[in-house]
């Protein structure tokens, strides 16, 4: 026995009187499980957290909430990387008839780490973000990554008869490609890892935290020293049409944190010295 569907009024849909149109409307805070492509062809589960939104007409008085959810659902049963961004978007589009679609796509990633020495595995997470925005013929892809890093005072070793503070800290990035390039997310973890005074590892042996405390004494840096290595970095890689990197820790011997932060597009590294500081 089939039950006929009743048929109800659309009010989101009425025609709205007050000659607004809006820039975003959507829904945040969505948690679902999804899958992340990695690098080696497998896929890892993460839990997300979405943001996702579109421009709104304004002749129309609400958007449909309900179809970004249909839409995410959709995808979350399926591995996602990062070129699958834009085709998520252009769904939200079609499904809205809007203009303009953007995804914001937050989770934690883990990558399997071996420790320096005893080659014991052990797993690290780092917080990841897909950033995608949607506008008439113009996409925009924007990789996040924090990197979670061990750094060792320069002036501290400088100065002090023994021994130098050590903080932990984040490097956190953000980076668009030129147009049919991308970046995978273990590429650019390596790469901000190998700028700081030594990574972390869930698991260490007694050889391996001295090899890592060794390895730390012999390369300081200050927050500023990372991330000029950082853009020094992303300034040379062909992929990179504009980053965004920061470095914060949490000194041991304060009761504040210190950071440094630098963004660039390539069109500006001709003017960095002037434009940088």
């Amino acid at each position: 026995m089939s039950i006929e569907r009743e048929r109800l009024t659309d009010v989101a849909a009425s025609f709205d009187t007050r000659g607004v149109a809006i820039q975003r409307v959507g829904v945040r805070e969505v948690h679902l499980p999804i899958q992340i492509r990695r690098k080696d062809e497998g896929y890892d589960r993460a839990l997300a957290r979405v943001d996702m939104s579109v421009d709104l007409p304004e002749e129309y008085r609400g958007t449909h909430m309900s179809r970004f959810l249909e839409i995410l659902f959709k995808w979350s049963r399926q591995p996602i990387a990062q070129w699958d961004v834009e085709r998520i978007l252009h769904d939200v589009r079609d499904a809205l008839r809007a203009r303009r679609a953007g995804l914001d796509l937050h989770f934690t990633y883990f990558i399997t780490k071996h420790a320096p020495v005893s080659g014991e595995p052990s797993a690290l997470d780092y917080e990841c973000c897909f950033q995608g925005d949607l506008d008439g013929d113009q996409y925009t892809f924007t990789l996040g990554v924090d990197a979670p890093v061990h750094c060792l005072c320069p002036c501290s070793k400088e100065i002090s008869a023994y021994g130098a503070h050590n903080q932990r800290g984040v490097i956190r990035a953000r980076v668009r490609c030129v147009p049919g390039q991308f970046i995978w997310i273990e590429d650019l973890v390596a790469m901000l890892e190998a700028q700081a005074s030594a990574p972390l590892y869930p698991l260490l042996k007694r050889e391996d935290e001295k090899w890592v405390t060794e390895h730390a004494y012999d390369n300081p840096k200050f927050v500023e020293d990372v991330v000029r290595d950082c853009v020094l970095h992303l300034r040379a890689d062909p992929r990179v049409r504009w980053f965004r990197v920061e470095c914060e820790t949490q000194e041991s011997i304060h009761n504040h944190q210190a950071y440094a932060a630098q963004e660039e597009g390539k069109e500006a590294q001709a003017g960095a010295s002037v434009n940088g500081g």
